[in-house]
């Protein structure tokens, strides 16, 4: 089965890493991997802030960059999740928007993916921690996508998986809403910050950088000893640590 990784812009800049682990995974489970070196940002921030006209161009780009490909997999929800809305910029454009749509039916979130299309749910990872799991808003409420990081973490030998009181609760950083609204995102996350104290995890985890990178400068301004790692690096962990 051949796959495009979709790196999204975190990931190619703060969560290399993930991205690694992310195609070692798959070529673990019998998938090709390949990486389409002109992809760029989706489009989401300035789609979120009303520059509908900008992201069209945007989305043309990524369209392009990954038509060919027979399945797209991000290591971000959040960003999976814009390729999916790209259709809905081009309502009066049907050439565009059956490109558009035909992008959607093959892109996945790498948890989807793995549940979903592989029909797997024990990827023979091994990780020793005690763990809860932010479930981001876009990932879960729109994307879709609920059970599938559940189904694969709670066959992680070793890790102690300990639900995240509040889950449904946005971190607070929203894209720009972060910056906009920062008083009220900085409480959000304060408040996020307080239920990973609650559960004593060492170790948090998640699919989206976004949400990651904002919650994990909270931790380490808040001087919490807790681990922020995304999700490919513990599935793709073989008993190292």
């Amino acid at each position: 089965m051949k796959v495009s990784l979709f790196i999204t812009c975190l990931g190619d800049v703060f969560y290399v890493n993930a991205g690694k682990s992310a195609v070692e995974l798959l070529e673990h489970l019998g998938c090709e991997v390949d990486f389409p070196e002109t992809q760029t940002c989706c489009g989401q921030p300035a789609y979120n802030s009303g520059y509908h006209r900008e992201t069209k161009e945007v989305a043309k780009h990524m369209i392009e960059v990954m038509e060919d490909a027979d399945y797209v997999v991000g290591i971000s929800g959040s960003c999976v999740y814009m390729i999916h809305e790209y259709m809905h910029l081009f309502e009066e454009d049907s050439k565009w928007r059956d490109r558009a749509i035909a992008l959607k039916e093959k892109s996945y979130e790498l948890t989807q993916f793995i549940v979903d299309v592989l029909n797997i749910e024990d990827v023979g990872a091994s990780y020793q921690a005690i763990a809860t799991y932010h479930t981001s808003c876009h990932m879960t409420r729109l994307l879709g996508v609920q059970e599938a990081p559940f189904k694969l973490l709670e066959k992680v030998k070793g890790l102690e998986l300990v639900d995240l009181p509040n889950r449904q609760d946005c971190c607070g950083f929203g894209g720009t809403f972060a910056v906009k609204m920062s008083n009220i995102s900085e409480q959000m996350v304060d408040e996020k910050v307080d239920h990973i104290e609650e559960t004593k995890a060492n170790l948090l985890l998640g699919a989206d950088g976004s949400c990651l990178m904002n919650i994990g400068g909270r931790i380490s301004r808040r001087d919490k000893q807790v681990e922020v790692k995304h999700i490919a690096e513990i599935l793709n962990s073989r008993g190292d640590r």
